[in-house]
């Protein structure tokens, strides 16, 4: 039900758009071949029959406190743990840009929902997707579909790091989530003090997959191999790989693999026991170090500068 990324249409227009974003292969791939099956339809009873609570009001302030310094502490209220069976990965949610998502991810997580599934449509140069509990890109989870959360609204209390400044637009960074938006000299305009933004499609970033409905994503999701940005403002993005991106790239290949890996548990960071949870530090986009970092990348790549090109350091703390 929720196997659809891309149309045929969106593809042909993806390619050249990411030549121009990722270093070509020695050998360049065919393009990611449209989905098998569009739309499936709804299982007429649950796939679990005892669904958790209902999640709470998702925490939609800005996820970047305190005072600036070169390094952050990871959130692990917001810090989605998966270990797979090519090691482990961590995904920093952003509620601020999509608060509905992360609510269903950390709630599924919280239930052991993901626990044991696969990664059933792993595409190189592209993404690998898993959260379908059928295994074969046709299932979720038994709560309603979600609207979209294509865009979200920036006022001028949310950080944010500008990394270059397209002709009227901004792009840089949301913590580590790599963002355009709309520039601050409009907010005097829109009545609400706010702007448009939205997620660009770098390597690890995190997006919800969905059927043709803009408002049909459920339970499965999908992480960045390489950028991708014809799925922007298409595609809800919740979230970032900080730590394993290798591992999202060494999935299993195949519509799906001949033999898939496997998410064999994934946690909020913060529900995990006290001596087992991660302690990383993140680098802060804010910081003065950081914008040096932007500064040389730009003179590195001259006109050809991505904001993809940024990799966010971590270490533990």
């Amino acid at each position: 039900m929720k196997r659809l990324l891309l149309s045929a249409a969106a593809l042909a227009l993806a390619v050249p758009a990411l030549a121009q974003t990722a270093p070509a292969p020695a050998q360049t791939p065919p393009a990611p071949p449209p989905p098998a099956q569009a739309q499936v339809a709804r299982p007429t009873t649950p796939l679990n029959p005892t669904p958790p609570a209902a999640p709470t009001a998702p925490n939609q302030a800005p996820i970047l406190p305190g005072a600036v310094g070169e390094w952050r502490v990871l959130d692990a209220a917001n810090a989605l743990v998966i270990d797979t069976t090519k090691g482990r990965i961590i995904v920093e949610m952003h509620p601020e840009a999509a608060p509905e998502h992360v609510a269903r991810i950390k709630m599924l997580a919280q239930s052991g929902f993901f626990d044991g599934q696969k990664f059933h449509r792993v595409i190189d140069w592209f993404m690998s997707q898993t959260g379908d509990p059928l295994g074969t890109g046709e299932g979720q989870s038994p709560y309603p579909d979600l609207e979209a959360e294509f865009t979200f609204q920036r006022d001028a209390a949310m950080p944010f790091t500008t990394a270059a400044s397209p002709s009227g637009a901004l792009v840089g960074f949301i913590g580590a989530l790599p963002v355009q938006t709309q520039p601050d000299s409009l907010m005097a305009l829109t009545g609400t003090g706010k702007v448009r933004a939205w997620g660009l499609y770098c390597p690890g970033v995190a997006g919800m997959a969905r059927g043709e409905p803009e408002n049909s994503a459920n339970s499965q999701f999908f992480l960045m191999r390489q950028p991708y940005p014809s799925l922007e403002k298409r595609y809800t993005v919740w979230g970032r790989v900080v730590v394993g991106l290798e591992v999202v790239r060494a999935m299993a290949v195949g519509e799906p693999p001949d033999n898939p890996d496997k998410m064999l548990r994934v946690r909020v960071m913060a529900d995990m026991p006290a001596q087992d949870q991660p302690h990383l530090l993140i680098a802060d986009t804010r910081s003065p170090a950081f914008r040096q970092k932007i500064e040389a990348a730009r003179k590195a790549k001259g006109a050809d500068f991505s904001v993809c090109d940024i990799d966010i350091p971590t270490k533990p703390a």
